[in-house]
């Protein structure tokens, strides 16, 4: 057996699937994590297990099973009081759509009785206030009080966090005392301190070289100040590097520091073209293009850290020296912020790969939990001696505490189903709440990526959120894209990187819309994607970009961005540092050598230059426009009373319906103009539509006072009409529902059937702004109904 299904439940005819995965074809035990709580966080106990095959490894394979054994808790008590709690939610979750759906019907003394003797609370005891005044009674001033008194106890907060962001962008001008800045760049790394409000930034790519110039932004001062011009010069200091990564440690004050695309990458080599490569960067481009090779810069359609990985690695038809294994060690750095040791470094590791560490890797991703003083590396192209073979890596965590890595096993198709294909230039962020990774986004192979997965780290339990973001309203495939997330809001911010509509598109920047967010419920079940929207003129928004640097400030709720490419442009945007002088663009040192085919289309690396198939690729390296502008970003969301208000217009709205009806016209008018236009934003186009059209779609249409009324089927003959054709019609059966009035509402001014179910449908629309722990549910009973079959 191959692939194959499981299935659990605790009778045979309602079993649910629990795992999706393969085996390999060998006589090794394999184990799997099977999922044991449904889309509510519920445990489920399970009685019976059913193993489904799906494929086989050969052809000539018939379906064998050897040995199959399970683990977990058996425990008499414990499973029988999981099956209580678990039988208890099913009860409430079918009791809560049985009540919605008799209240909607208007069979109130059932639903009554049912709520006194149960003692069970179907909604917020504001709700059902809010359903006595607004459906029963009409009593709009009491329902717009409650309405009121739902903002105040935070009963429309999920719904404010649920609209539609938009983005407010600030550029930050601060100098530091010498009235420079970091120059422009890409592929460097930034860190926050939120504590102390300082944002750290390290190293990068200016088109020219690596750098290892290291600053400190402060947020309350507005101003940069150069810790050190060139960390290679301070004791234990990294060198000039670009596509690594840091991250500070709140706890301690630390900053953690991995990964590399260095200068010292570059090994001593002697080409076959029959030229030696000296180690003078000028001269190496020299005897290349007198070998008849063409040197070129990287083209401006690879990404920044693919092409910057290229062009340190060796060209093709290179003899490595022995040294050359050595310089590829992957170093691990710590800095100290405070204490004793502030402003020193540490080399914690000359290479953590010979600790159990993650190799020489670039365009990773890291994340640290400061609390539970762990670091996770997800990711990157492996650097070593045999570069053009794409290689990745996997899954680490670092304990500071023991210092000690540890290697998960996420990406072995066959150990589990799902798995995490390893990729560079992806995005990853940690919800500490939940002990949740999330991954998404970057490259593989030459494939741009669109799929997003979760690790939960306690149970090393992967799941597959999206297997394509696009299909569901997400960004389309993207490469170097950055990422934040808020665990208070539990809401994930991309922002920017190279995508590709199509596998066979090349890479673009999307002018529109580079900038997302995610928001989600749970961590393990799929979420929701919406575009973040900018406020104000297009002048004001930073442009496109990729291989920038973002941090969020979680109590600030402020997200700041700097640098990055933007790829080709006739002319360099203005810049932060003024009185830097640039001179003519000068070919790339250690660029790469790249060709296109015939087509067009871009190879995955160096290929020899005797091909007959492909031509050599133009220096497109110095027309790349990299960036040195600082940003900040505020989310916007609507204030709590926008959102009342836009309560308050859907009770006022019914109103008005109910006066067109019943009042003289001009009094219906008369409120139209003032009440209800007050509650309106009529600088919000489709609200200023919705308001103009309820002109037409009650008042206008109502019959005039006085007038009579036509009864449809009022059964009186004219003279001048034909006497009806006699036909059979079949009976029509009595409708089990009438919405007729209930013993429960005599003694006031009962709405009439039609009347009710206005309200009640007006009531559903309310409902959208309140928390969905604190209302009825929101699916109806008889829409989960499919061929006589209730699907729960």
């Amino acid at each position: 057996m191959k692939e194959f299904k499981v299935l659990v439940g605790t009778n045979e005819d309602n079993m649910s699937e629990v795992l999706h995965a393969a085996l390999k074809n060998d006589v090794s035990p394999e184990t799997f994590s099977i999922r044991c709580t449904n889309r509510a966080g519920m445990t489920f106990p399970t009685r019976y297990v059913q193993i489904v095959p799906i494929s086989v490894h050969g052809q000539n394979y018939n379906t064998s099973i050897w040995h199959v054994s399970f683990s977990g808790i058996a425990d008499e008590v414990y499973v029988e009081q999981i099956r209580a709690k678990h039988h208890e939610h099913r009860e409430n979750v079918a009791l809560r759509q049985v009540l919605k759906h008799l209240r909607q019907r208007r069979f109130l003394t059932p639903v009554h009785h049912i709520l006194a003797q149960s003692g069970f609370q179907l909604e917020h005891p504001l709700i059902t206030s809010l359903h006595e005044s607004f459906v029963l009674n009409g009593d709009w001033r009491r329902a717009e009080e409650l309405i009121h008194d739902c903002a105040s106890v935070g009963l429309l907060e999920n719904y404010r966090q649920a609209c539609q962001a938009r983005t407010r962008w600030t550029r930050i001008r601060g100098l530091d005392a010498d009235g420079d800045v970091p120059c422009r760049r890409g592929g460097h790394a930034m860190c926050i301190d939120e504590q102390a409000a300082v944002i750290y930034l390290f190293g990068g790519w200016d088109g020219q070289r690596n750098l290892d110039d290291f600053w400190a932004y402060d947020i309350f001062l507005d101003a940069w100040r150069l810790i050190s011009p060139a960390t290679s010069r301070d004791k234990n200091g990294p060198g000039p590097r670009a596509c690594h990564k840091m991250v500070f440690d709140a706890k301690t004050g630390s900053i953690y520091l991995l990964g590399r695309l260095g200068d010292t990458d570059k090994p001593e080599l002697r080409t076959r073209v029959g030229h030696s490569a000296s180690g003078m960067a000028d001269a190496s481009v020299l005897n290349l293009r007198e070998g008849n090779v063409e040197y070129v810069g990287r083209d401006p359609r690879i990404p920044e850290a693919s092409a910057s990985a290229s062009a340190r690695m060796p060209p093709p038809h290179t003899v490595l020296p022995s040294s050359y294994t050595t310089s590829l060690c992957s170093e691990f750095y710590r800095y100290h912020t405070r204490g004793l040791d502030y402003g020193q470094w540490d080399l914690l590791a000359f290479d953590t790969a010979a600790s159990g560490g993650p190799p020489l890797i670039s365009d990773h991703q890291m994340e640290i939990d400061s609390e539970a003083q762990m670091i996770y590396v997800f990711g990157g192209r492996v650097a070593d001696a045999e570069w053009e073979m794409l290689k990745f890596s996997g899954l680490y965590s670092y304990d500071i505490r023991t210092s000690r890595w540890k290697l998960y096993n996420t990406s072995d198709a066959y150990a589990s189903q799902p798995s995490i294909p390893p990729r560079f230039g992806h995005s990853m962020v940690l919800d500490p709440r939940s002990q949740t990774l999330f991954i998404f986004g970057g490259q593989r192979d030459e494939k741009y990526l669109s799929d997003m997965y979760a690790f939960h780290i306690p149970t090393n339990t992967v799941t597959e959120l999206f297997s394509n973001c696009s299909s569901a309203g997400g960004p389309d495939p993207c490469f170097t894209q950055r990422a934040v997330l808020d665990s208070d809001t539990q809401e994930i911010y991309v922002f920017g990187g190279l995508t590709r509509a199509k596998a066979s598109a090349p890479p673009a920047l999307d002018p529109d819309s580079p900038y997302w967010i995610y928001r989600y419920e749970r961590p393990d079940v799929p979420g929701r994607w919406s575009r973040n929207l900018a406020d104000g003129p297009a002048a004001s928004w930073p442009q496109p970009r990729y291989a920038h640097q973002v941090v969020y400030d979680s109590k600030a709720k402020a997200l700041y961005m700097h640098g990055g490419n933007a790829g080709l442009e006739g002319d360099d945007p203005p810049s932060d540092n003024e009185g830097e002088q640039r001179g003519p663009a000068m070919p790339d040192p250690d660029a790469q050598i790249v060709y296109a085919a015939a087509s067009g289309s871009l190879s995955g690396g160096p290929v020899p230059a005797s091909s007959p198939a492909l031509a050599p690729v133009a220096d497109a390296d110095a027309d790349m426009t990299r960036l040195d502008d600082f940003w900040r970003l505020e989310v916007i969301r609507p204030t709590h009373e926008e959102i009342t208000r836009r309560a308050l217009f859907e009770v006022r709205k019914q109103q008005f319906r109910e006066m067109c009806e019943d009042a003289p016209s001009i009094k219906a008018l008369t409120f139209l103009q003032t009440r209800v236009s007050a509650v309106v934003n009529h600088e919000d186009a489709e609200e200023a539509k919705a308001f103009r059209s309820l002109l037409s779609a009650h008042l206008l249409s109502a019959f005039p006072r006085g007038a009579p009324q036509i009864e449809e089927a009022s059964g009186v003959e004219h003279e001048d009409s034909p006497p009806p054709r006699k036909r059979s019609r079949p009976s029509s059966p009595t409708p089990v529902v009438r919405w007729e009035q209930d013993p429960l509402e005599e003694g006031g001014s009962a709405p009439s059937p039609e009347r009710f179910r206005q309200r009640t449908e007006m009531f559903e629309r309310l409902m959208a702004f309140i928390n969905e722990d604190s209302k009825q549910p929101d699916q109806n009973l008889v829409d989960m109904l499919a061929e006589d079959t209730l699907v729960v």
